[in-house]
């Protein structure tokens, strides 16, 4: 049981005593009180009431003599209004006797009280009455002494009334002492068995408590308060108080003895900041008694390295960015450290460049040793700390131990080399101006032995002395200055090398990713889009006109698709500078219709108005890039469509007036085309977003409006290209205004990667859609390539977005053999099909080796389609190794690659293609392609 329960149950036996004997001493004193209170609060007031009666009964009576007896005398304004307040107090008494009486015999006493009282009050206002009538005194006392027996009943009433209100008053008195006498009793039993019982539970709890106590105390007084970092543990067993008193004895012991090697260490690390101090002060002492760097050097590593525990040091001194050692300690034989370190050379030239203290305990085998009278032995601390003035490294200090430095000692070494170098320079100044000095006294000395004449001149001379040492100084600052900034120059120098190579390794994965990326997603497109346009034709009419929507849906979607790869690809170019811009002469009016005719059929589809106005001032040619013209205006145009539910889009295109034109133009003749609609606009603060890639006004997951964000980015870039701006005027709800600013430019601009290269023209080729063509004449060892025009073909061909106007001869293909070299299947079957119709036969190969196998043992192979990305052999080595067959130097080989980076098409025709195409293919391009090849062979 617990000291806390033991006193609890001591007091609660206690305290139930006390509760039982308050309960008695309440009860006793509750009836002692009831006694009390009736004896002063009814029969006690009960026998004042009926004395006041009997007072104010009496003092009616003698005012009612005074004014029989003295008549007029009497004053009736002082003497009437006393009667009737005896009155009316009589009254009142009586009537507060009766609400409080509770025997039968005092109501019967009150109300014979009160019937004489009414018969004297009647003889009383008679006689009253008499007064004021102006009776005579024998009259009045007629009426007096004829009620002289009820005032004398109301008298004895009164008194009876009296008596037998005080003899209950003594029978209650009776009873409240014998009550009295009862409680008295009671108390002196209560207390005595309190005393007892107090007395029983007191000895119980300190018999059981007082072991513990003891044990506590012999605990407490073993502590040594001398020694508190091992303070006795008290071993209390009990679980009440007094064990949970041990516990916490304890964990204070613990708690002091953590204080106390605490506030030791903390002793100690004053001591060691106050040795610190002291040690540095009297090394401090040393530069000032110093005339020379050397004996400054000495007297320090004399003095600070046994104040820091080393055993072997040096000096060394910065002079023309190397060190020099000027000073050592224990220097065995001078071997302790050598006598010149070029800057980041060791520890030491690294310590000096970073401007750092190195600190090592790992010292290797091959250190300096540290020689004694007996013998050497190897340290087994390093400190080398760099000695600075204002952040420049004027001296290194290195301090060999055979133990490790204290964190005392380096901290002094670090206090005494901050001021070490002002130190340094003071006298490396002092010792400079010391030499000039004596070699001016020396010239002063030689040109005074001279003759007379020359005095003047010496005089000039020492002069001009002075003026060239302070240029010497400020010559020698100047170059100090020059170090440092060529130092830094150079470190900027190879950080930009650094962040170059970086870029350029960056640009290379960018471009590697996109061509491959190009050729994963042109691949699968390829065949869809060839397989959708077979199916849309529907030559054996055995398609719906459903199925032949569907075959047209799933054309559109892959073309919709390659045209956001091509925009990507257009972005990157632009972004590595490698876009091919081509400039040249436009017709600005025929522009016009144009623009006018591809997006009318938008307009009506939308329900919207569409405008295209030309200005007057227009000149009738004008100089850039057609095609990447068109494609700005087609996305200004296509986001004007997207973003307007209702209203107009206007096309105004006019010559850009002076205001307009930049603060430098590049050309005079500026053109404007304004693209206004009345859409959703653009807010203010995303004017400058909507321009950057894949941003859009609706950045939202559920946005309304659809698209890739391309659009006005790649539109940007172009302007940029062609020497223009795209400017954005607009306001959320109310519609917006792009606006092209373009120069004329009869000779282009500089271009990063020009494209007008006349070894690379070629004749026919397609690529994304715009036939261009290359082939290879004469010999292929020399893979000389000449360009060839297409009005010299037997065949005129201008191909144009799919857009073609041929007239082909029908038997061009037809009983021609093909080999198709490709390692997708998908591509074989949809070119396999296609040139099936035109009556070819078909031979397929799923790599380079197979290829090379077919040409082996067929005897007549008239044209083949080569991929490029192939397994086993690429098509580069394919069509390298084909050449190289002499039968084969003029056999048409067309490469299909669904790469589009720039490079690819020339790389293929190094390696011996005749054209190139790349993916996806259209078959009418492709046919005229091949028809075109097998037509010059």
């Amino acid at each position: 049981m617990t000291f806390r329960k033991k006193q609890l149950l001591g007091l609660g036996l206690t305290v139930l005593f006390l509760v039982v004997l308050l309960f008695v001493i309440l009860l006793n004193t509750g009836k002692m009180k009831e006694n009390m209170l009736e004896i002063v609060e009814d029969q006690y007031a009960k026998v004042n009431a009926a004395l006041a009666i009997r007072q104010s009964v009496l003092l009616t009576d003698r005012e009612l003599v005074n004014i029989i007896y003295d008549g007029s005398d009497t004053d009736s304004a002082t003497v009437i209004p006393l009667l009737r307040e005896n009155q009316e107090f009589i009254r009142t008494s009586i009537l507060e006797l009766e609400g409080r009486l509770n025997k039968e015999k005092s109501k019967v006493l009150l109300g014979e009280i009160d019937t004489a009282f009414t018969n004297y009050l009647n003889m009383e206002q008679r006689l009253l009455a008499a007064l004021e009538s102006g009776a005579t005194e024998n009259e009045l006392q007629q009426i007096y002494y004829s009620a002289a027996n009820d005032k004398n009943l109301l008298l004895q009433k009164v008194n009876e009334f009296k008596t037998y209100q005080e003899g209950l008053m003594n029978e209650s008195l009776e009873t409240a002492n014998s009550a009295y006498d009862q409680l008295i009793l009671s108390l002196i039993a209560s207390v005595v068995s309190a005393t007892i019982l107090i007395a029983l539970v007191t000895l119980w709890v300190i018999r059981s408590t007082s072991r513990s106590l003891e044990a506590v105390t012999e605990g407490i007084q073993n502590v040594d308060y001398n020694n508190l970092e091992e303070i006795p543990r008290l071993n209390v067993e009990s679980h009440d108080e007094i064990g949970k008193i041990a516990a916490s004895f304890n964990s204070m012991a613990a708690s002091l003895e953590t204080f106390y090697k605490k506030e030791r260490e903390f002793t100690e690390e004053i001591s060691e900041q106050n040795w610190v101090q002291t040690e540095s002060a009297e090394l401090v002492n040393l530069y000032t008694r110093s005339t020379e760097v050397e004996s400054l050097a000495r007297q320090l590593m004399e003095r600070l390295s046994p104040a820091v525990g080393a055993s072997l040091g040096a000096f060394y001194l910065m002079e023309n960015n190397s060190l020099k050692k000027i000073a050592s300690y224990a220097d065995g034989g001078g071997t302790a450290g050598r006598e010149e370190i070029a800057l980041r050379e060791g520890l030491v030239g690294q310590s000096a460049a970073l401007k750092e203290m190195i600190y090592m305990e790992d010292v290797p085998d091959d250190y300096t040793a540290i020689s004694t009278g007996l013998g050497s032995m190897r340290p087994k601390s390093i400190l080398i700390a760099p000695v600075m003035v204002k952040d420049e490294t004027v001296a290194v200090v290195e301090l060999a131990s055979l133990k490790p430095f204290t964190n005392a000692q380096q901290r002094l070494a670090e206090k005494v080399f901050e001021t070490l170098g002002i130190a340094v320079m003071n006298i490396l100044g002092r010792m400079e101006v010391e030499r000039l000095l004596l070699e001016s006294q020396a010239q002063a000395e030689e040109l005074q032995s001279q003759s007379e004449e020359l005095q003047a001149q010496s005089e000039e001379l020492q002069t001009q002395a002075e003026e060239l040492r302070m240029i010497n100084e400020q010559l020698e600052e100047r170059t100090r200055d020059a170090e440092q900034k060529s130092a830094e120059l150079q470190v900027a120098k190879e950080d930009l090398e650094i962040k170059a190579k970086e870029l350029q390794l960056s640009s290379k994965y960018k471009s590697e990713f996109l061509a491959n990326m190009s050729h994963e997603l042109r691949t699968p497109l390829n065949s869809i889009l060839l397989l959708s346009e077979m199916l849309g034709e529907d030559e054996e009419s055995n398609l719906t006109e459903e199925q032949k929507d569907f075959a047209k849906v799933i054309h559109t979607s892959g073309e919709d698709l390659l045209n956001l790869i091509n925009d990507i690809l257009d972005l990157s170019k632009v972004e590595v500078g490698k876009l091919e811009v081509v400039f040249d002469a436009v017709n600005i009016s025929d522009f016009g219709g144009r623009i006018e005719h591809v997006f009318s059929h938008h307009a009506v589809r939308k329900g919207l108005g569409f405008m295209v106005e030309l200005g007057d001032d227009l000149p009738e040619l004008f100089y850039t890039d057609e095609q990447r013209l068109q494609q700005i205006v087609k996305n200004l145009l296509s986001n004007a469509f997207k973003f307007t539910e209702q209203g107009a889009v206007v096309v105004q295109v006019e010559q850009a007036s002076a205001g307009e034109k930049p603060d430098f133009p590049v050309s005079d003749t500026w053109l404007k085309i304004s693209v206004s609609d009345t859409g959703i606009g653009v807010p203010k603060d995303k004017h400058q977003q909507i321009f950057e890639a894949f941003q859009q006004v609706d950045g939202a997951t559920m946005r309304k409006y659809g698209g890739t964000g391309l659009g006005l980015s790649i539109s940007s870039e172009f302007a940029r290209l062609l020497g223009g701006t795209v400017k954005v005027e607009s306001e959320e709800g109310k519609g917006s205004t792009f606006t092209l600013l373009l120069p004329s430019l009869p000779h282009g601009v500089q271009e990063i990667n020009p494209i007008h290269e006349a070894s690379k023209e070629v004749a026919i080729g397609v690529e994304h859609g715009i036939a261009t063509g290359t082939f290879v004449m004469g010999n292929h060892e020399n893979n000389d390539k000449a360009t060839a025009n297409a009005n010299e073909s037997a065949t005129a061909i201008a191909l144009n977005s799919g857009n073609s106007d041929i007239q082909e001869p029908s038997n061009g293909l037809s009983g021609k053999t093909v080999i198709i070299t490709d390692d997708d299947h998908r591509n074989i079957y949809a070119l396999e099909k296609a040139l099936q119709k035109e009556g070819m036969k078909i031979i397929t190969a799923e790599n380079g080796m197979e290829c090379l196998e077919v040409l082996r043992t067929t005897d007549k192979v008239d044209i083949v389609l080569m991929d490029i990305m192939m397994p086993v052999m690429d098509g580069y080595e394919t069509m390298k190794q084909i050449r190289g067959m002499e039968r084969f130097d003029e056999l048409p080989i067309i490469a299909l690659t669904a790469k589009a980076m720039k490079g690819d098409k020339e790389k293929c025709l190094e390696a011996g293609a005749s054209d190139y195409i790349s993916k996806p293919l259209k078959i009418d391009q492709l046919l005229s392609a091949m028809r075109v090849w097998l037509a010059q062979n």
